[in-house]
């Protein structure tokens, strides 16, 4: 058993070594943050239409992130939440991305603010609960896409990091 592990080992090796140039990481993810209910979704096929341009941020009178649409590229994701409370739209200058999300949860998301690398800062909600700090472990990578759970507010939230797409077709559109 010892010799085959030892083997695996050595052919995994091999193929690494063999592969030619090493690619370095550059995906990462944090959370999810929130609570545990909701219906889930992600956005994961929608980063194929491009970088995040725009998002729309309901938010409701006691404060909860009731809703969120995305915009990637020139597309906007399936709306996720519910429908009460006032809705907010953000536009995003060519080029620019999230470097940066926080907020506060209890059993849903309370408090959302999203950073830029333009120093642009946009909060929704209210800064009550446990707060949370979501950030790329690389550097050099932005805010590719969001998934979470939902239902008449957004219960939780995670965000996925990757590099800005340098090749996407629908974006020149």
């Amino acid at each position: 058993m010892m010799f085959c592990l030892t083997l695996l080992a050595l052919l995994c090796c091999g193929i690494f070594v063999n592969s030619g140039q090493i690619q370095p990481r550059s995906s990462s993810s944090s959370g999810e943050y929130g609570g545990g209910g909701g219906k889930r979704f992600s956005h994961s096929g929608n980063q194929l239409d491009g970088p995040i341009t725009a998002i729309r941020v309901r938010t409701n009178r006691w404060g909860y992130i009731v809703g969120l649409q995305v915009r990637y590229g020139k597309e906007w994701s399936n709306y996720v939440g519910g429908s009460s409370g006032d809705q907010e739209e953000i536009f995003f200058h060519p080029g620019e991305s999230i470097i940066q999300a926080s907020g506060n949860y209890k059993t849903y998301i309370r408090k959302l603010v999203f950073i830029t690398d333009k120093g642009r800062y946009f909060p929704f909600g209210k800064d009550t609960g446990t707060s949370f700090n979501a950030a790329p472990l690389f550097s050099g990578t932005v805010l590719r896409y969001l998934s979470g759970r939902f239902g008449s507010v957004i219960d939780a939230l995670a965000f996925h990091w990757d590099k800005y797409p340098t090749d996407c077709l629908s974006c020149k559109k």
